[in-house]
């Protein structure tokens, strides 16, 4: 320490004053960064839905048959929009649109539904989207299809159908179906394209690696696009969550962390825009604990540093290991 004190006292007043004018900048940066991210969380609201259209616009929601695309739809409906429900199982999709339809009756809802198995990459599924939303004054679109790994597993031993399942669904499903559904919204010049995104493709996950990857990809492609769309009026913006009691988290229970469906989702349409705290532009994240996590790991060990690696290796060959020892226990019952 007396050496440092004999350095910075041998260093001239202005060189002195400079570093000190620096440091000061970045404390304050810090603390302000940290104050938008409790405004951004707890009293600032998003974009207004209306922005994109008046009641009766319709909009579309990928993977609407369960979980959060389920809820995105539920929620839609109620704010007046009608909706396009796609997903694989027709009776699913059937069910829920008939559900809100009469739900909401007196609004007059509409719904659409179309079956299509995203992993099979279809091109004709594809037309028949584009030929279901012709003429539509389409305002919105829900990129919530997506796979994730059975259980975490070794890139080396990932299956090769679900290797190619998962990047089918998640990089080219939302990829194509963006390509049929924007070009609508640019036409009339509004539109809001939301994408599911992922703790996972912020922070490498070992044994999530296809997964991981997958979702790293579409932030960077959705954070492009935004800037691609911008001067045509459609907000682009990437969804960032951590867990969420849904079939592919196979988690049950709510916690401080871990929000239902419904939570999630009335977060997510209730906070579109309020981006200024993420490291990438157009990305919020938008439950207010998966955002004080993120934040924390980003301006502490760092959501891409070797420690937060090597711990989420770590934590998903424990998981492994306890699903492993489940699916015995309950093969012996068998």
């Amino acid at each position: 320490m007396d050496k440092i004190a004999q350095i910075w006292g041998s260093a001239p007043p202005a060189l002195q004053w400079a570093l000190a004018g620096i440091g000061a900048l970045s404390v304050l940066k810090g603390a302000g960064a940290f104050i938008q991210l409790l405004l951004n969380a707890f009293i600032l609201s998003g974009v207004n839905l209306r922005k994109y259209g008046k009641k009766g616009t319709w909009a579309v929601v990928t993977g609407a048959s369960d979980g959060l695309g389920k809820e995105f739809a539920t929620q839609l409906a109620a704010k007046g929009f009608n909706l396009v429900l796609v997903s694989r199982t027709k009776s699913k999709l059937d069910t829920l649109a008939k559900e809100l339809e009469e739900k909401h009756a007196g609004a007059g809802l509409q719904t659409k539904t179309l079956a299509m198995d995203f992993s099979q990459d279809n091109n004709a599924d594809y037309e028949r989207l584009a030929q279901l939303i012709q003429g539509l004054d389409v305002g919105i679109l829900i990129n919530n299809v997506g796979q994730s790994h059975s259980i975490p597993v070794p890139f080396l031993e990932t299956p090769a159908a679900e290797l190619q399942s998962i990047v089918t669904i998640n990089c080219l499903g939302t990829l194509k179906t963006t390509q049929v559904v924007a070009p609508l919204m640019t036409q009339r010049k509004k539109g809001l394209i939301l994408t599911m995104g992922s703790m996972a493709g912020v922070s490498p996950t070992p044994y999530l690696a296809t997964y991981s990857g997958s979702k790293a990809f579409l932030q960077h492609w959705s954070s492009a696009l935004a800037e691609e769309l911008k001067p045509q009026g459609v907000d682009v913006h990437l969804v960032v969550s951590y867990l969420v009691t849904t079939a592919m988290s196979k988690i049950r229970r709510t916690s401080v962390l871990i929000p239902n469906p419904k939570q999630f989702v009335r977060s997510a349409l209730g906070k579109i825009g309020l981006s200024s705290s993420e490291v990438f532009p157009n990305t919020y994240t938008p439950w207010w604990s998966h955002a004080v996590f993120k934040w924390v790991l980003e301006n502490t060990v760092g959501a891409t540093s070797g420690f937060t690696v090597w711990y989420n290796l770590k934590m998903h060959v424990d998981i492994r290991n306890r699903a492993l020892k489940k699916a015995a226990r309950d093969a012996k019952k068998a």
